[in-house]
């Protein structure tokens, strides 16, 4: 299956009986499915379609979507201005600014007072509504599917950029896994160092109990789970990048069990070029969640 990025725009027109239809549609990231829309006066009777049509064809994102609707010549509507009411108001005003000083009135002023310009409602039959409704949702399918094509689009480049993320992941792992200071001969020598060290040190100390504390120590310092963890989860996001599909919450679950393996293996690191390793898998992690927040 086809990975989806939440980021797309696509645009659609269409024309029925005379007239235009236009959808405009884009998303970005989001938790789960979002939906803000623009509908022109007269067509919040489709909200419900419009939603319901959205959230059942993407798993997540928000989307905003506009719709345009312009009547045919014919159907436009002719405003009725009250003219007996408007020559009254204008008398008015008249004699106010006479008596009293007051500003001239302007005729966009008095137009825009309520009962003077009405603009009736055109009448059209369920059947033609009803009709101009299937075309407008039939239109929205179009746009979405576009606004599909477009976020599968963005969804191919997040996963070659991904692959490349897991790659460099499993080479890091791979890497701290044959480093030289993860020999048992290294390891031994080097904590046989530190306790000479310490013997030298204080002559007080009791060698068996340091001897103990220091086998102790290089167990909790072996990072053994956490390269086989690593492993794990390279082969387990390897596997959602290639099945597709809604994937973007288990990557993203998988990108903070690579940073915690990360972490740990930073800070059980006894020696300088693993936690360089270590370091430098921490940033890779980083880049990889930044780029799976964007996914469906």
């Amino acid at each position: 299956m086809n990975l989806q990025s939440m980021t797309g725009f696509a645009r659609a027109v269409a024309e029925h009986d005379g007239t235009s239809i236009a959808w405009e549609v884009k998303s970005v990231n989001g938790k789960s499915v979002e939906v803000r829309l623009r509908l022109p006066q007269g067509f919040e009777r489709l909200e419900p379609a419009v939603r319901q049509t959205i959230q059942k064809r993407f798993s997540r994102g928000n989307f905003q979507a506009t719709l345009t609707v312009g009547r045919a010549a014919g159907q436009q509507v002719q405003p009725v201005v009250n003219e007996s009411f408007l020559k009254d108001l204008a008398g008015l005003a008249k004699r106010l600014q006479e008596q009293f000083g007051a500003a001239p009135a302007t005729a966009d002023g008095l137009l825009a007072l309520r009962g003077v310009l009405d603009i009736p409602e055109t009448i059209e039959t369920e059947e033609a509504r009803a009709a101009l409704d299937g075309a407008i949702l039939a239109s929205l399918e179009t746009v979405l599917v576009g606004l599909e094509m477009a976020r599968q689009g963005e969804g191919a480049a997040l996963r070659s950029l991904l692959a490349g993320h897991i790659d460099a992941i499993e080479a890091l792992t791979l890497k701290a896994e044959a480093d030289p200071s993860r020999e048992p001969a290294a390891i031994r020598e080097r904590i046989a160092e530190q306790v000479r060290l310490l013997l030298d040190a204080s002559a007080n100390l009791d060698a068996s109990r340091l001897h103990q504390e220091a086998a102790f120590l290089a167990t909790k310092a072996d990072i053994r789970e956490e390269i086989d963890r690593l492993k794990t989860h390279v082969a387990s996001a390897r596997v959602l990048l290639a099945n597709g599909g809604a994937i973007g919450r288990k990557l993203d679950f998988l990108a903070q069990e690579f940073n915690r393996e990360s972490n740990t293996l930073c800070s059980k690191s006894n020696a300088a070029a693993v936690t360089a390793i270590g370091l430098e898998l921490k940033a890779v992690v980083d880049q990889f969640r930044e780029q799976v927040q964007n996914l469906e």
